[in-house]
């Protein structure tokens, strides 16, 4: 009986913190911080600075989205009850106070490993957590129209750019500034997805979305331009020059940011592992290859000079 009390405890912890959405994180973060590497023509050891500084770095952004992932859950319990209700602390294995715990375990955790990088990252991992907190925490800004897409799309867009790129180099240099710009615009139209499964319990507890505002059609064409624009203009970014001519091919992205729009209108099928919709899951593919593709782009530009 103590064995399968503590069983259902350590997987309530893991479905706290979601494991599945750090892949995000740590993977785009490494992708940017390689490519800011060899732009900024890092004399040291790539081998040997990738498991003592990459990683690090890589692991305090994943440890901030857990910390994020299990306060947002703490303070959404009645829209889970509704909508999710067999998440962790609905379910009864984690205490609402414990998740809050936790979650503070793993912002102190996450700002004590951004110390041991650079203070610019550790700055930029404070003011990520910030944007999260006030996210979740009252006046919450999740409830806020329009506010709650813009306040995701910061912290995971422009800031988590900026954070891994500062590693190496620079983040005020219009490359990162410019990549990040991009995808956080990308994010405040994308994110609306999540809220497709929350529409109804949002409503009812009082948080306002595009989604249950608007409704899915009519929020799925505001946020179109915000989701395709910012690849189809690439090659406006490089004729101006803030972005060089090598990475034109990333505004082919804009295609598979359509068909985000697409699946809005078209599929509301939940997908249980990553607990949301296909148009949720094809923004986040979207935005990993556009960190995968930029991150290639610049290491094979790098080798031609």
């Amino acid at each position: 009986m103590f064995c399968l009390k503590q069983s259902k405890k350590i997987k309530g912890y893991f479905d706290l913190i979601r494991p599945f959405t750090l892949l995000a994180p740590i993977f785009v973060s490494c992708c940017i911080m390689v490519a800011s590497y060899f732009q900024n023509r890092i004399s040291y050891d790539l081998l040997s600075i990738f498991w003592t500084t990459i990683i690090p770095a890589s692991f305090s952004l994943a440890i901030l989205n857990a910390a994020s992932n299990a306060l947002n859950q703490a303070t959404d319990v009645e829209v889970d009850k509704i909508s999710k209700p067999y998440r962790p602390i609905v379910r009864g294995d984690i205490s609402l106070k414990e998740a809050k715990i936790v979650s503070l375990i793993l912002y102190i955790t996450a700002f004590l490993l951004s110390i041991t990088i650079n203070s610019t990252f550790t700055l930029i991992v404070f003011l990520i957590a910030v944007f999260t907190v006030s996210y979740s925490l009252p006046p919450r800004l999740k409830d806020k129209l329009f506010l709650n897409q813009i306040w995701i799309a910061i912290p995971r867009g422009l800031f988590g750019i900026l954070a891994s790129w500062s590693v190496f180099g620079n983040p005020l240099d219009k490359l990162p500034l410019t990549i990040g710009f991009i995808i956080m615009t990308f994010l405040i139209g994308g994110s609306i997805t999540k809220d497709i499964i929350d529409s109804e319990a949002d409503k009812k507890v009082g948080t306002k979305t595009l989604i249950n505002t608007y409704g899915i059609k009519k929020a799925a064409i505001i946020v179109l331009p915000l989701m395709v624009l910012p690849f189809a203009y690439i090659p406006i970014f490089i004729e101006i020059g803030l972005l060089k001519s090598y990475l034109w091919v990333l505004s082919f992205l804009a295609i598979p940011a359509y068909f985000v729009f697409h699946l809005m209108l078209t599929d509301k099928k939940t997908c249980r592992k990553m607990e949301n919709t296909s148009s949720w899951t094809l923004m986040y593919f979207t935005y990993l290859l556009f960190a995968f593709g930029f991150s290639l782009l610049t290491v094979m530009n790098s080798f031609t000079f």
